[in-house]
Parts: structure tokens; C-alpha cells; sequence
């Protein structure tokens, strides 16, 4: 059993990695530096970058089950069809790919509708996948720290429509159990799509009495304002990048991204377990910064 494991250093990545570890299989992770590379143990570090054809090529070498996770980059369409390209033509057994919840709706949204392009690739070649469909990750909300805690604001502009956001854990957990099925499975599985997404339909107001519950004063919400969080969003990323998070907070205000009670209901059967909520994380972060 061996599952080839992209974009391995990132916050997914190493949650798909943790999770993989003590189920019997053989991990690979791969990385542009394999030797300062920081993966748990048992887990081997493979060079290659999914802008390299010739070098995912040579990561999929002896490799079953793939897990497909794009870099957030310009050309992240064309990475990634090119890499499930490459492991098509290696006889690749399944794949488990991280798309994006939404996608085949926000079609102005530039990487939502690059990963929805893809999931249509899939579709199109019968490829033996699993299509994960994660929402806006709820440890994305670390970021709001110093907000939080200095200003009593939650800063993020989602919007009052609703958010089903996702605990990066629950994640790794769904990836990591279709990764070992497929693995397992003697002969290729047919595809199968989940949502990825918390129990609950958040706003910025509501997010912010959860944090002022949590962390014991009051906390408001900063508003939704586009135009300033994508001028401080330009300040860390690049110019396309910030335009891009900025069109998909704009489509988080007009339409939201609330999961059906199908969508909960599947994924937690997936996970044999509910999926973790926001109100967990709040008041879990709010105590190990308590701490420091």
C-alpha cells in the first residue's frame, strides 16, 4: 500500500499526514526540499513540485492512491490537471482531491472555479476519485488573534448570509479514511463527492458572541467592508491573490456557503463521528492563548 501525499508541508497536508499514520499503509509526502522537509515518522520525503510534470512522474513511481492538493498559485488550473494528467497515464488506482465547496457555483471566484474545472476533468475521464469539497476553514480564524484579543474585533468580512465552515481536523480525517479505502480496495472505486463542512451557518455577528463567550468580554464585528481587506490583504499577498479572496468574500456576503443537513449527514458517517464546531475551537483556542 503506498498513498502519495501533495502539498505534505502545508496546514492540510500535515493533517492528512498525521492522520494517515497507524493505518497500515505506506506514505509518501511530496516536497520541493526533502531534506529540511518536517514530516512525522514513517513518512518518506519525496522530491517533485506539481509545476514539474517529470518530476511528479518520478514521485509516482510505485505509488496506488494519490492525494491531490493544489498550491493556491496563479496557474494552479493547469498544475493540476497536468498532475492528474501524469497520474493517469501511471495507472494510478484513486485519487482524493481537495476541491472546494461552492465551486460549481461561484463562478466569478477565480480558484473556486479553477478547482471546479477540475472536479468537470475528472468527471469527464471516469478517474477513479474522491472529490472533497471543503468549506472556509475554521483555523483560518487563528489569524483574528491580535483583533481579538488587542481590539475586541472579529475582522473578517463574511458576511450575514452564513458560512458551514470547516475544522481543518475534519479534513485531514475524511482525506485520510478515502485515501486507505481506495488503497485497499482490490480493483478502482467508482467517484464519490463529499462536502466538507462544520455543523453550523456562522455570520460575522455570530461569530463574534462565540468569541465573546469564549473569551469572557465583548467582542464586535468589524463589518464587511471588501475594498479594505483587499487593501490589507495586498500587504501580504500578491495583487491577483488578494482580488480573488476579496471576490469570494463578496460571494460569502450575497450568497453564502451553508451545507444542506445531507451534506452534515454524509460526512458524519464519513468520519464516524458529528463534524467539530466552531464554538470547540473558539473556546480551545481561547484557552491555549490564555496560556501565553
Amino acid at each position: 500500500m503506498t498513498i502519495l501525499v501533495t502539498g505534505s508541508t502545508g496546514t492540510i497536508g500535515a493533517q492528512v499526514l498525521a492522520q494517515l499514520q497507524n493505518r497500515n499503509a505506506d506514505v509518501r509526502a511530496l516536497t520541493r526540499s526533502p531534506e529540511t522537509a518536517q514530516l512525522p515518522a514513517g513518512v518518506t520525503a519525496v522530491r517533485g513540485d506539481l509545476s514539474d510534470p517529470d518530476s511528479v512522474r518520478a514521485a509516482l513511481q510505485g505509488v496506488d492512491t494519490l492525494f491531490l492538493l493544489a498550491p493556491n498559485v496563479a496557474d494552479e488550473l493547469t498544475q493540476t490537471m497536468l498532475a492528474l494528467t501524469v497520474a493517469r497515464e501511471a495507472g494510478i488506482k484513486g485519487v482524493v482531491y481537495l476541491s472546494v465547496f461552492g465551486g460549481d457555483v461561484y463562478a466569478d471566484v477565480p480558484h473556486f472555479a479553477g478547482k471546479y474545472t477540475v472536479e468537470r476533468m475528472i468527471e469527464a475521464l471516469d478517474l477513479p476519485a474522491t472529490v472533497l469539497r471543503p468549506a472556509y476553514f475554521i483555523q483560518n480564524d487563528l489569524r483574528q488573534k491580535d483583533g481579538l484579543l488587542k481590539g475586541g474585533v472579529y475582522g473578517s468580512p463574511i458576511g450575514d448570509k452564513g458560512i458551514s465552515m470547516v475544522d481543518i481536523r475534519d479534513i485531514g480525517e475524511a482525506a485520510a479514511t478515502e485515501l486507505v479505502r481506495r488503497e485497499q480496495a482490490p480493483t478502482p472505486l467508482p467517484r464519490e463527492t463529499y462536502a466538507l463542512v462544520g455543523p453550523d451557518s456562522l455570520t460575522g455577528q455570530g461569530i463574534a458572541t462565540i468569541w465573546s463567550e469564549a473569551l469572557g468580554r465583548p467582542i464586535r464585528h468589524g463589518g464587511n467592508d471588501l475594498v479594505i481587506m483587499e487593501q490589507r490583504t495586498k500587504t501580504m499577498l500578491p495583487a491577483w491573490h488578494a482580488l480573488d479572496l476579496r471576490l469570494m468574500f463578496g460571494r460569502y456576503q450575497t450568497e453564502g456557503a451553508v451545507a444542506s443537513a445531507d451534506d452534515i449527514a454524509r460526512l458524519t458517517k464519513l468520519l464516524g463521528h458529528a463534524p467539530r464546531s466552531y464554538a470547540a475551537f473558539a473556546k480551545d483556542a481561547a484557552a491555549q492563548w490564555a496560556k501565553n
